[in-house]
């Protein structure tokens, strides 16, 4: 009997330690398409919301309060027989280390969504290998959230998540859907993944790791310290801009942080206030409503 209980905790550890490293909402919409009632959709979503957080991504042992929140929004706009078009909305998070608050860290909207799905088909990710332009897709955004959550708690601590993202960029190109090459704009999948790895947008990785790490993280100890570290990481953002003006990854960084930016800032411990918001107009003008905020 002890051998049988042995066995059965044994067991038990093994699914602790492999559980996996997303906790996704995904959510097919198919409103435009005026079929939106179709079983298709509902069995896509499901089997998205499975394939995204039932797959082992990586070897690391996520615990199951440590799995990353996200989301896919995925809107269909076309269809026909087995074929798909529209654009997917991906957003992640994390905890903010002693305190009950949420963090946003990636907020990316997709266009250039194209794939093939016929209701029931198995969805499995293989390295190296292509098998649909939908696997590809779903597989770059997990890895690219994989990366980026890293990324917050460790100096460069996404890089091998992004290193397979871009391998997916490479394979994906022989499907000859829209978003793998360089030619197919400045929002695509291969210009996200390409400026992640890039050495010229290097302050983007260093910033994420100060404003998280030594700014959100310690300001329930310190609210002055952490302030003062995101206004440090402001000034390295400001220092990628002069280098390469309105780039992708910053857009995608205040499409993510804006709102944060400013309830941060709008009252407690002040700091430069002048200087921060100076640096925040110029790097991202399009918020300057957010900054007005700042005191």
């Amino acid at each position: 009997m002890r051998k049988i209980l042995s066995f059965i905790l044994i067991l038990l550890s093994l699914q602790v330690t492999k559980a996996q490293e997303l906790n996704c909402e995904v959510i097919i919409n198919a409103e435009q398409t005026g079929q939106a009632n179709l079983s298709v959709f509902k069995t896509l979503q499901r089997a998205l919301t499975e394939f995204v957080n039932q797959t082992n991504w990586t070897d690391v042992k996520f615990q199951d309060h440590e799995r990353i929140n996200c989301s896919m929004f995925i809107t269909i706009s076309s269809f026909e027989g087995e074929s798909f078009n529209g654009s997917i909305q991906v957003q992640s998070s994390r905890p903010v280390y002693g305190t009950s608050m949420i963090t946003p860290v990636f907020n990316f909207k997709d266009e250039q969504l194209g794939f093939t799905y016929r209701e029931y088909q198995p969805l499995n990710y293989s390295q190296n290998t292509y098998t649909s332009n939908l696997i590809s897709v779903i597989s770059f955004y997990v890895y690219t959230i994989l990366g980026l959550d890293a990324d917050t708690f460790e100096l460069q601590g996404g890089t091998p998540y992004f290193e397979e993202a871009n391998r997916i960029v490479t394979t994906a190109q022989q499907g000859n859907s829209q978003g793998w090459r360089g030619a197919d704009g400045q929002r695509s999948r291969f210009r996200l993944n390409a400026d992640l790895l890039a050495n010229t947008f290097a302050e983007y990785r260093i910033s994420m790791y100060e404003y998280h790490r030594l700014g959100l993280d310690v300001m329930h100890d310190d609210i002055l310290l952490g302030k003062e570290a995101i206004a440090e990481a402001m000034e390295k953002l400001e220092v990628m801009n002069n280098r390469r003006n309105n780039s992708l990854l910053l857009r995608t960084f205040f499409d993510a942080k804006a709102d944060e930016i400013s309830q941060i800032y709008s009252g407690g411990p002040p700091v430069n206030s002048n200087a921060l918001i100076q640096t925040l107009n110029n790097i991202a003008p399009r918020y300057s409503k957010n900054w007005r905020n700042i005191q």
